[in-house]
């Protein structure tokens, strides 16, 4: 997740010939018609969704409807202002949150437990009204806290509010990201350390947000961790490794095997495209994105 970020639109490695986006299997014109997007059903193995900071720039009302055409079933990190949008194109809100809810300052500082308990309970209560199943939340940066005290804070502040979220059938997902480009000094930064979360409070409604670009970055041997950890995962998004664009070949890491083996973990949940398109037509590149991860 990226709330802050320089949009860089750097110089395409691939070459467009009129026009047309040519990638192995994948062929996408920058001004391609909504019909020609449109054209192919996806498999149906995939919850398909995306980050809606990724196209803040298209109206929420056209996103919506575009995604729908598309073929996602969800759009992440909406606030509830914008659920009843995504509603009305039967798309739900996959990853709630509000502006309140801070990668910095998170429930690994006990002094933010008491206004982020307040502030979790009544999205908690909106979500659970509309049927949305997961809220983002995040651990906050270390601020030299040990691994230890970290994971303790954390416990401390998450445990009565899971218990009441227990009760309105939400879940609080916490984000795994990247410390090393993005997000200096965030704790919740290797799969481990959020594993050990959800294993010292044993609860089933926490779970991990695995942001498969920041964990390669971080970690790198994605599919194995992935298959190791799956237990505590609910969620995924993507992005490509460097930059945060495109995730076709102009980047490192192959999705259709990534998400071949997330399936094969049995996995039920959303995969949220969220890079930052750098074509022309986003939405060409949103679709593209999707079709790569329909496997």
């Amino acid at each position: 997740m990226e709330y802050k970020y320089n949009r860089r639109h750097a110089i395409k490695s691939i070459a467009l010939g009129s026009g047309a986006l040519s990638l192995g299997g994948f062929s996408f014109a920058s001004t391609q018609t909504k019909e020609k997007r449109n054209s192919e059903k996806l498999k149906g193995n995939v919850n398909h969704s995306a980050c809606r900071w990724c196209y803040n720039d298209i109206p929420l009302e056209q996103f919506a409807r575009e995604s729908a055409d598309l073929g996602l079933k969800g759009i992440d990190l909406l606030k509830p202002s914008e659920w009843k949008t995504a509603e009305k194109y039967g798309l739900e809100c996959s990853m709630a949150t509000d502006d309140f809810a801070n990668i910095e300052h998170g429930f690994n500082d006990i002094k933010n437990h008491g206004k982020l308990q307040e502030a979790y309970k009544a999205l908690v209560n909106k979500a659970s009204e509309h049927g949305i199943k997961n809220v983002i939340c995040f651990s906050g940066n270390k601020r030299q806290l040990s691994k230890e005290e970290g994971l303790e804070n954390c416990a401390v502040g998450l445990t009565p509010l899971l218990r009441y979220a227990q009760g309105k059938n939400v879940n609080l997902v916490m984000e795994l990201l990247n410390s090393k480009v993005n997000h200096p000094d965030y704790q919740c930064d290797h799969t481990k350390w959020g594993a050990d979360l959800c294993e010292k409070m044993g609860l089933d409604n926490f779970k991990l947000l695995y942001d498969i670009y920041h964990m390669q970055i971080m970690e790198g041997d994605v599919i194995r961790t992935i298959t190791d950890n799956h237990q505590y995962i609910n969620h995924y998004h993507t992005g490509g490794v460097p930059g945060r664009h495109e995730i076709n070949d102009s980047q490192e890491l192959y999705y259709p095997a990534i998400i071949k083996a997330i399936l094969e973990t049995g996995f039920k949940g959303y995969v949220a495209q969220e890079f930052v398109p750098t074509y022309d037509d986003k939405m060409a590149a949103l679709k593209e994105g999707v079709t790569i991860c329909d496997v």
